[in-house]
C-alpha cells in the first residue's frame, strides 16, 4: 500500500512539474482581493487544481460526516427498538413465572396442613 501511494505522488508530483513547463506564458491574475501582475499559466492551472482537490476533500468529508451520523442514528433506533422488544419479553417470561410460582406455593400450602394432622404415631 505504501509503495502504491509513493508511486502516486511521484506521477502527480512528475504531472504537475509537466504542467508548469508547457505552459510558460505569463498573464495577469484578478484573485478578489489582491491581484498579481504575472503568473505562469501552468503555475496557475497546478494551484487551481490543488485548491479543488482540497475543498471537494473538505466537502466530501462533511458530506460523508452527515451520512454517516444518519446511518449511526438508525442503527441505533434499530437496537433500542430491539431492546424494548427484548425486554418487554424478559418482563413478560417473568410475570409468568411470578404467576406459576404462586399457584405453586398455593398448592403446597394446601397441601401442607393436611399431612401435619395425619401423625403416624
Amino acid at each position: 500500500m505504501r509503495y502504491l501511494l509513493v508511486a502516486l505522488l511521484v506521477i502527480l508530483f512528475g504531472y504537475s512539474l509537466a504542467l508548469v513547463l508547457q505552459n510558460p506564458t505569463e498573464l495577469p491574475v484578478d484573485l478578489l482581493f489582491t491581484q498579481v501582475p504575472a503568473m505562469r499559466l501552468g503555475l496557475l492551472l497546478l494551484l487551481t487544481l490543488a485548491l479543488g482537490i482540497v475543498l471537494g476533500l473538505l466537502l466530501g468529508v462533511q458530506i460523508f460526516r452527515v451520512f454517516q451520523t444518519s446511518w449511526e442514528i438508525k442503527r441505533l433506533r434499530k437496537d433500542i427498538d430491539h431492546l424494548r422488544k427484548e425486554q418487554i419479553q424478559l418482563a413478560q417470561q417473568a410475570a409468568a413465572d411470578a404467576a406459576a410460582n404462586v399457584r405453586h406455593e398455593k398448592t403446597v400450602l394446601d397441601i401442607q396442613p393436611e399431612t401435619q394432622n395425619r401423625n403416624p404415631l
